[in-house]
């Protein structure tokens, strides 16, 4: 825990971020096609997508950038099934991927970026006697598949965090799944009650880091804020029960979380902790996880992202 509160958090954060000349901004697109996904960079989920068959976006990959050097991304291709307008039992002839990272100047985002890294998934090309050229999907029938490629980063910033992490995953899960559920128990607590500031002096390490990755400006910091407080200040917002989760490992076995232990497309692969509220239009749902690691040397959980 520390002093950070929803009242200093834009003036802390805001004072904590260094500044350079050039503040580099990598940036993950991705095309898919015939295939539900999960894509990592540096062995941290940073987009799902378990509901459309084709699919695209881009996002900010800073966040899950720690230092400068190599950095991997992994993606996760799996079979769509039976759905209401498709029936996909394995992935497709036609399944793909295609992904590029981009690298561009934070003080002039509206200048293209230049590009890093472009993977696409791999073809089996068949040539026939008269030369004609066929392709598919390298990986066609089964029912899911992972990839991965690197690219090289150069960032002003060093976290290491990670570095001086106790690798969890040498714990024994019967333990390790206590401690984690516990921390998860009292966040939920914290929502719950409205705490609103044991709610942010927990979050000081994950934010200083992903502020400065990010280069954030104070209308950014405004944003994120105001995206925190919604269990706070949304007046029919209603916490759903800590409950139907699973201890999920990633960064190396340094980073541990719980998600919900559900197949149902919109909820697959979200924290256990999540809430609803009523809003013009409908429902909304909001999930708030968290990415647990222990420094080595301690034994408490803190968050990192």
């Amino acid at each position: 825990m520390s002093n950070l509160t929803s009242k200093n958090y834009i003036e802390t954060m805001f004072n904590s971020i260094k500044r350079y000349d050039y503040e580099p901004m990598y940036f993950l697109s991705y095309e898919q096609n015939i295939c539900y996904s999960e894509i990592f960079v540096n062995d941290i989920p940073v987009n799902k997508n378990f509901t459309e068959v084709v699919n695209g976006g881009t996002f900010e990959i800073n966040n899950y950038i720690f230092k400068s050097g190599t950095q991997k991304v992994t993606l996760r291709l799996y079979a769509i099934g039976k759905t209401k307008d498709f029936d996909f039992p394995a992935l497709a002839k036609d399944t793909d991927m295609k992904i590029e990272i981009t690298e561009a100047n934070n003080k002039n985002r509206d200048i293209k970026g230049k590009e890093v890294a472009t993977y696409v998934t791999p073809l089996d090309v068949n040539v026939d006697a008269e030369g004609y050229k066929t392709s598919k999907f390298k990986f066609t029938g089964q029912k899911y598949v992972e990839l991965s490629f690197t690219f090289e980063a150069k960032v002003p910033y060093e976290f290491t965090s990670l570095d001086k992490a106790r690798d969890l995953s040498k714990l024994k899960k019967d333990i390790l799944e206590e401690k984690v559920v516990d921390f998860y128990k009292n966040q939920w607590n914290i929502l719950n009650e409205k705490r609103k500031d044991d709610f942010f002096s927990y979050l000081d390490l994950k934010e200083r880091e992903t502020c400065q990755s990010l280069f954030y400006n104070k209308d950014e910091l405004q944003g994120t804020l105001q995206a925190y407080l919604e269990p706070f200040v949304i007046n029919d917002y209603k916490l759903e029960p800590l409950e139907n989760y699973q201890l999920k490992l990633y960064g190396a076995g340094k980073i541990v979380c719980l998600e919900l232990l559900s197949l149902d497309s919109r909820l697959r692969g979200e924290s256990a902790i999540w809430g609803k509220y009523k809003e013009e239009g409908g429902t909304m749902a909001t999930f708030r996880k968290y990415y647990l690691y222990i420094p080595e040397g301690e034994n408490e959980l803190k968050i990192i992202r």
